[in-house]
């Protein structure tokens, strides 16, 4: 009868035949390499949908470029792209405008403005407004050749607003003191920290009235109408889209199709209108870190901000 080696405590256990630590590996190490594989398979499709030009298309008929403006306005700059891309582009014969936004901040709608009548030299532009068109939203419309808005549209609010917030009381509940040093008197107008004196009033009100004037003057020129008509419409008041074809603020009532139509129509090309959307042609990866990022710093500015905003928008919608 034999009898098995004893081993003590303190002895390390046998070591694994290396010949087993292979075969158990190999497992982990295939199903990495496959999802691996499916994920770079699915990154490359990706890319390849992005890659594909926008205006390629199987149907026939004449290529329309579609102009998205949806949300609260805050930057002009993915409109002003898309802008120039179409007018480039020899395949888009004409651009639709498609407008869903209650307004937002002034200078991105005067850029838009003026980037649309540059478009219009070359080939047509033409309005559509979807369930809300109103403020910098009307605006931008007013730049095009024609505006076609629903009977329901929510449109007009053609006006300037500011809004400031004093929390200079709630400051001193809670005993804290602020103390700002500026360059001048005017420099801290507007502060939620401290009381808005009647001068501060007149100064802002200014700068609003004259931002007003330029907002009738533009839309006056857009929709080939003198200012004294204009004047009497520019009160800030929501109209519906029905109403606004009764004042000549809009050219008819009809649907996103009917502006396809329109557009085609006015650049003489036959055939069934094709909406184009334009695609970014940055990578997927500076897309999505530039979205991020946008995200984010809008966050900040959001709720950590207590600067002056002019806006043309309406505070209702």
């Amino acid at each position: 009868m034999t009898q098995e080696p004893e081993h003590t405590p303190d002895e390390p256990p046998a070591a694994e035949p290396p010949a087993t630590k292979t075969r158990r590996s190999r497992p982990a190490l295939a199903g990495g390499l496959l999802f691996l594989g499916l994920l770079l398979l699915c990154f490359a499709f990706a890319l390849l949908l992005l890659a594909q030009d926008p205006d390629e298309s199987s149907e026939e008929g004449p290529r329309i470029g579609v102009l998205e403006i949806s949300g609260v306005l805050t930057s002009s700059r993915g409109a002003l792209e898309t802008l120039r891309a179409y007018r480039k582009s020899e395949k888009i014969k004409a651009v639709v405008v498609r407008l869903n936004t209650p307004g937002g901040a002034v200078g991105p709608a005067q850029e838009i403005f003026r980037e649309i009548q540059r478009t219009r030299k070359s080939k047509p532009v033409v309005a559509s407004m979807g369930t809300l068109a109103a403020s910098a939203g009307y605006y931008i419309a007013a730049a095009c050749q024609e505006i076609i808005a629903n009977p329901g549209t929510l449109t007009g609010s053609i006006g300037v607003i500011t809004q400031t917030t004093e929390v200079s009381q709630l400051l001193a509940l809670a005993r804290i003191r602020a103390n700002t040093l500026t360059s001048g008197k005017h420099k801290d107008t507007g502060s939620p920290l401290r009381a808005m004196t009647d001068e501060d009033r007149r100064v802002l009100q200014a700068v609003v009235d004259r931002i007003h004037k330029q907002f009738v003057r533009d839309v006056a020129k857009g929709r080939g109408l003198t200012v004294s008509t204009i004047t009497p419409l520019a009160t800030g008041r929501v109209i519906t889209g029905e109403e606004a074809k009764e004042k000549r603020l809009v050219d008819r009532l009809g649907n996103f199709s009917d502006a396809l139509e329109a557009a085609a129509k006015l650049a003489k090309a036959e055939g069934e209108p094709v909406p184009v959307y334009r695609r970014g042609a940055r990578s997927l990866l500076s897309r999505i870190l530039e979205e991020a990022g946008v995200k984010a710093a809008t966050t900040l500015q959001r709720e950590l901000s207590r600067r002056l905003r002019i806006e043309a928008r309406h505070p209702g919608l």
